[in-house]
């Protein structure tokens, strides 16, 4: 009888402990990703972050996640995507949070408030705020994109720069940078909405 307590005792022990070590473990993997969205510069400082889900658009099987971090009076990006066609794959913010529509038109056009032409990321001769670029997805269909900027906030009152209530849309097709005002990317494989 002593025997069999010991033994509830030490399950209980062990169950207790492997509870704590999971969430030990998730607090560890949360750092983790939080790191290399700021890619290991351990002197920023993360004010806010928004994570999301993208989901396949347009019959693809598209599908990943993504995260917006401020750090610093500036916002770093990192997304990672299964299922694309292998190869080139524009990226942009849309002006609608709304990805309810199959194709992901419901998101509306690029996320442009300062009427800039579409172009790539800091050229000189203008882009839209939404023009993030391209990412290439491997033989298997992976691909990763990440990005660190001061022209974005997450829930800021400068409409110009605020993300938040915007889309994230991954393309069909490779942006060429030239053709206004998308870039002649496709169809929309993929959304997410970025949203507290």
């Amino acid at each position: 009888m002593k025997n069999i307590g010991l033994s509830i005792t030490a399950i209980a022990l062990l169950t207790i402990i492997g509870c704590k070590e999971n969430k030990k473990d998730a607090e560890i993997i949360a750092a983790e990703k939080t790191i290399e969205v700021v890619e290991n510069n351990i002197e920023k400082v993360v004010s806010k972050t928004v994570t999301l889900r993208l989901e396949p658009k347009s019959e693809s099987t598209a599908s990943g996640k993504a995260q917006f971090a401020e750090v610093d009076g500036g916002v770093a990006f990192f997304m990672e995507l299964s299922g694309l066609t292998p190869g080139v794959h524009a990226v942009h913010i849309h002006e609608k949070s709304d990805c309810s529509s199959p194709d992901g038109k419901s998101t509306g056009g690029h996320w442009n408030p300062t009427m800039s032409k579409h172009g790539k990321w800091g050229d000189a001769e203008g882009f839209h705020k939404g023009d993030i670029g391209n990412l290439t997805a491997d033989e298997n269909g992976n691909g990763k994109i990440k990005m660190e900027t001061d022209e974005w906030c997450i829930g800021c009152d400068e409409e110009n720069k605020n993300i938040l209530g915007k889309a994230i849309i991954v393309h069909q097709g490779v942006d060429d940078y030239k053709t206004q005002p998308t870039g002649a990317a496709g169809g929309r494989v993929s959304c997410g909405g970025i949203i507290e």
